[in-house]
């Protein structure tokens, strides 16, 4: 109840309802943006620029679905128009890059893992990697979805899907065998 309660203050411009709002969601969609651009500061600047967007737009919520997904939607739309502006997931692939994964990856290592070290090895994808990896494993879109969002090809998407994991998975692996050689 205290969620329809602020929808309908924000839908009123309450400022109460507005401060509630953000300070509810603000960690949340700033995870969020930071998914996407891996730098703090262009980060709260789309923190920012989405929740003016969730203010300007909170008429268009219809109820149908969570809120949350809601915003969540505007913030990822937020981060994908900003990097779009970047021209950051602009991907040339050919076809003859395209390579499969070597099928050895172990679910199993990421127990291993906290959350925040398995967020700096997505951190530290290449742009356009991150971008489609974090629309397909994080928020669940389809390839086809994501080839609409980026105009870019639906083989682009897969493409750069499985090359994002191919260096996850490096990534990961390397920062447990440097954990393993300090001991831990």
């Amino acid at each position: 109840m205290e969620e329809h309660l602020l929808i309908i203050g924000c839908k009123r411009a309450e400022s109460w309802a507005r401060k509630k709002l953000y300070e509810r969601y603000a960690p949340v969609m700033l995870s969020v943006c930071m998914r996407y651009v891996h730098d703090r500061e262009t980060a709260r600047d789309l923190l920012q620029d989405g929740f003016i967007k969730v203010f300007t737009k909170v008429d268009t919520y219809t109820g149908q679905g969570s809120f949350e997904g809601w915003i969540r939607r505007i913030f990822v739309t937020t981060a994908l128009e900003y990097l779009r502006a970047k021209d950051a997931v602009r991907m040339s692939v050919s076809l003859e890059d395209y390579q499969e994964t070597d099928g050895n990856w172990n679910v199993n290592v990421l127990d291993k893992l906290s959350a925040d070290e398995l967020m700096e090895c997505i951190g530290r994808l290449p742009k356009g990697y991150r971008t489609v990896f974090n629309l397909f494993a994080i928020e669940g879109y389809s390839h086809q979805e994501i080839a609409d969002m980026l105009g870019i090809n639906v083989v682009t998407s897969r493409t750069q899907f499985i090359r994002a994991r191919n260096l996850l998975q490096k990534s990961v692996q390397s920062l447990l065998e440097q954990e393993y050689a300090r001991g831990k």
